[in-house]
């Protein structure tokens, strides 16, 4: 079985269902999962976890991701993409680029944003989209989301292409309606790709097409992160062989039971191997017990 995380390019047209079900048949195993929605229409990176790799996804799905998206000035659609029924036109010739410009930068920061009807969120057990396609509207709550960061690559009314990044749970095409309703004439997204999630940046993604043929030739270990090293950041331990039985089992360990490459501090993680160098899990020291705790199990196979 693989385990890790792969950085899938999806192309338009496929939505992330569909790139887990064409991995699972590509890798011919069952335990796979992606790492956030992308819709049908929108292209880029898509990590997705395979075998140990699921435990990740809640993770990866906390990351905030960069997008380079077209709004389209001067049009409302009921889906706040160039794919729903128009509900207004309007014309844009009042507007400047300095103007759309302005209007842009003023969502940086955190924002209260309206959770669109067409999306996956559900309400009382049902899916948005799915009261959306049946006619009906139902109260949402805003949300509380941040805009770290926008780069304007080029204005061309009534087009603004742009580069945002944004914390998890943000919805670009309702960024680009709230932007066209603070400009007057209303907007929606007319493309979206998205070029980074944490680590993974478009530049190294793949295609399906070019993952089964990695996969064919016997190079699936060049399209894999293994799972520790998406923890390469955090400090190295190995747990003593006394108590390995115990790290294998989730349970606390003392501070003499884990060497670490340094002096860990108070709540820091710790990712801990066993003798053989195997990863076995996520711990973190406590001081207040003087114990190292469990985070996550990462126990490997027999």
């Amino acid at each position: 079985m693989i385990h890790g995380v792969m950085n899938v390019h999806k192309e338009k047209g496929y939505t992330s269902h569909d790139v887990v079900a064409k991995l699972r048949r590509i890798t011919g195993q069952k335990k796979i999962g992606h790492t956030g929605t992308l819709d049908p229409d929108a292209t880029g990176v898509l990590p997705v976890c395979l075998g140990k790799g699921t435990k990740l996804c809640g993770l990866l799905t906390d990351e905030d991701k960069t997008y380079e998206t077209v709004l389209l000035l001067g049009k409302v659609t009921d889906t706040q993409d160039i794919s729903g029924r128009v509900l207004s036109e309007k014309s844009v010739d009042f507007l400047t680029a300095e103007d759309a410009e302005t209007a842009v930068f003023s969502f940086l920061g955190e924002y209260g944003q309206m959770p669109p009807m067409y999306s996956a969120l559900k309400v009382n057990g049902k899916k948005l989209y799915e009261l959306a396609r049946n006619g009906q509207t139902v109260e949402r709550k805003i949300r509380r989301v941040n805009i770290a960061d926008i780069k304007i690559l080029e204005i061309n009314l009534p087009r603004v292409r742009m580069a945002v990044t944004c914390s998890k749970g943000t919805y670009i095409r309702t960024l680009c309606h709230d932007i066209g309703e603070k400009l007057g004439c209303g907007g929606c997204m007319e493309e979206l790709t998205r070029t980074r999630v944490g680590r993974f940046a478009i530049e190294d993604s793949r295609t399906l097409e070019e993952i089964e043929h990695h996969i064919l030739e016997g190079k699936t270990a060049e399209l894999i992160v293994p799972v520790d090293e998406m923890f390469d950041g955090t400090v190295r331990g190995s747990v003593a062989d006394a108590w390995e039985s115990a790290a294998r089992n989730g349970g606390s360990l003392p501070k003499d039971a884990v060497t670490c490459q340094k002096v860990v501090l108070d709540k820091e993680r710790v990712r801990l191997y066993d003798r053989e160098g195997r990863f076995i899990a996520l711990y973190r020291w406590r001081e207040e017990t003087g114990e190292y705790g469990l985070e996550k199990m990462f126990f490997p196979e027999k």
